[in-house]
């Protein structure tokens, strides 16, 4: 279902029906025709409740309902000659992007990309040629606009062919800065990108934006290394809290390492799979852990075997969020990894057994 709302009386309760429940949106300014249709009109500043729905959105809070209504918006006072932005209906996205055209008159065309952002999308598919294409047909935009022009974000370009859209609708694809951010500064040098406008970045801010979301994630990895250190402490006598506790810290630290210390140094640990540095990471702690804790030789080695796949396998789910790595790149270290870190596991619960019987 798109968002633009006809003024055609057979479309009349339905569009009847999107009015009230978009006027309900805090970042909707207002409604105006223009073209015989009827268009919301945004904001361009970003409210705090943007801002906050944004942060728990961060952390998982709501973020499968963290989206829009696809279908044509305006910001500012847009006309004929106005250019045409291409978004995604994740919110986050449509927040940067309206909010980084303030003070300019353009149109906001917002795919169906099912809540995900632009470059997951358009590796998925769902930000792509075949949804662009069946979009401009069902809003009819060659009646609103007298230009024939998109504008689309580069993380869009792997889902998008440019020929393709050109051929289907008649509309030429321009595509934009990587960051929405520089859109002002691209339109003022005539649409020419210099470096930093063309690269890609996944800095230490950018980094730590999406280790909340792997936190909220790793809760049965958290579940299972208190369960784990419970039963290592095995039986329940006066000591069990004493054989436990360590073997717990040495299993919870693994969540915290795997989430926030390698995002964090992603850069500089070794190795270009992701896996590979998470396993280093979960080394170095387990052999911390035995020297902290005076751990017999067969417990640090059960606790090496356990926290190298466990680190390992959070440093693996990064690859869906970095720039480091590609599609085909990210699903060869899955299936690379996968069986590695299944023996490991297995083999670091055996000697854990084995520490306990010896």
């Amino acid at each position: 279902m798109s968002l633009i709302l006809n003024a055609d009386p057979a479309m009349r309760g339905q569009a009847g029906y999107l009015m009230l429940a978009e006027l309900k949106r805090p970042w909707v300014e207002r409604f105006f025709v223009y073209a015989g249709r009827t268009i919301p009109r945004v904001k361009t500043r970003l409210a705090f409740a943007d801002r906050w729905g944004g942060l728990k959105a961060r952390w998982g809070l709501g973020r499968m309902r963290y989206s829009l209504l696809p279908g044509l918006y305006a910001a500012g006072a847009p006309g004929a000659e106005s250019p045409v932005f291409v978004s995604a209906n994740y919110k986050m996205s449509f927040d940067a992007l309206r909010s980084s055209v303030a003070g300019l008159d353009a149109w906001i065309l917002v795919l169906d990309t099912k809540g995900i952002n632009v470059w997951c999308a358009a590796g998925k598919g769902s930000f792509g040629t075949e949804e662009l294409v069946a979009r401009l047909s069902s809003l009819r935009l060659g009646k609103i606009v007298s230009h024939r022009e998109l504008i689309l974000p580069q993380l869009g370009a792997p889902g998008v062919s440019a020929p393709e859209v050109a051929r289907r609708s008649g509309f030429r694809v321009a595509w934009g800065p990587v960051r929405a951010a520089d859109i002002k500064a691209w339109l003022a040098a005539g649409k020419r990108k210099d470096e930093a406008m063309r690269t890609v970045s996944f800095a230490l801010r950018e980094r730590m934006a999406v280790a909340p979301i792997e936190i909220v994630h790793s809760w049965p990895l958290l579940l299972a290394a208190i369960v784990l250190g419970g039963l290592y402490g095995l039986p329940f006598d006066e000591a069990w809290l004493e054989r436990s506790l360590p073997a717990a810290i040495l299993l919870l630290g693994t969540v915290p390492l795997g989430t926030m210390l390698f995002p964090a140094l992603l850069p500089w640990l070794p190795s270009r799979a992701f896996a590979l540095k998470g396993a280093a990471l979960g080394a170095l702690w387990a052999l911390a852990c035995g020297l902290a804790f005076r751990l017999p030789p067969l417990a640090t080695l059960a606790g090496l075997f356990l926290a190298v796949p466990a680190t390992g396998f959070l440093a693996l789910n990064f690859t869906g969020s970095s720039t480091f790595t590609s599609q085909p790149g990210a699903l060869a270290e899955v299936e690379q990894g996968f069986w590695p870190m299944l023996v490991s596991l297995i083999a670091g619960l055996a000697l854990a057994a084995g520490s306990r019987l010896l």
